[in-house]
């Protein structure tokens, strides 16, 4: 059964990236704000409210919707209109397979291609992690973690797959879990990722794989705290 529906303030929360006397950047800033994470999964996305903010027609602001269902992180409900998409926990945690086993066939792969530079980068996103995590930062960690784990594939090259990597995170950000995990959690996780630098820096990629697999097993189990939230998944 679904929750009662929140009254949306999603078009007050938009960011115009549109620069003077440019044409407005709908799909972009439409897709940034789903991402942003400020309205959760089942948030409402007032048609005529949102052409408002951009100064155009509903015509643009529809079409990037499709687009955006197209993407995973819309859905439209019929009699109600478009909302942030909604997953069931099983579809959720899902795409969390669905990215381990892409990035464990990317790493193998970026490891052989991986230089200086690539560790430099590695390194800088799980200290700004580290920082996140001493300071409390939730929003902090969640950003940085994306990073740590795009900066680790990166240098394999493997665009399509990079895509398809990406494209599977989207669908799980307006959720935020990194947001919702417990302290506790988040600091094993912390602790899988000084592993995986390691191993990442030494170019052992049969350690590197076998680190992420422990890793993407710790967050399954870390999100499992939050499955029967009715304000984050649609409930089967």
């Amino acid at each position: 059964m679904q929750g009662p529906r929140r009254r949306s303030v999603f078009a007050s929360r938009l960011v115009s990236s549109a620069g003077d006397g440019e044409q407005p950047h709908v799909i972009e800033d439409l897709r940034l704000a789903i991402l942003s994470g400020e309205e959760p999964p089942g948030t409402l996305i007032p048609i005529a409210s949102v052409a408002t903010f951009f100064g155009v027609s509903q015509i643009p602001v529809r079409e990037a919707l499709k687009v955006l269902t197209g993407e995973g992180l819309v859905e439209h409900r019929p009699h109600v209109g478009y909302a942030v998409a909604k997953l069931t926990f099983a579809e959720f945690r899902e795409l969390y397979d669905v990215r381990a086993a892409l990035e464990s066939s990317a790493l193998r792969v970026a490891v052989r291609s991986a230089t200086e530079a690539d560790d430099e980068l590695v390194r800088s996103a799980h200290s700004a992690m580290a920082a996140a995590v001493a300071r409390g930062d939730e929003r902090g960690y969640h950003v940085e973690s994306r990073r740590f784990h795009r900066a680790l594939i990166a240098p394999a090259g493997m665009q399509r797959l990079l895509h398809m990597y990406d494209s599977a995170w989207n669908m799980t950000e307006p959720a935020r879990p990194m947001s919702r995990v417990a302290e506790v959690d988040r600091a094993l996780l912390h602790g899988d990722h000084d592993a995986m630098v390691a191993a990442f820096c030494a170019r052992d990629a049969d350690r590197l794989v076998t680190e992420s697999a422990v890793h993407y097993e710790h967050l399954k189990t870390a999100i499992e705290v939050f499955r029967g939230d009715p304000d984050v998944f649609r409930q089967p």
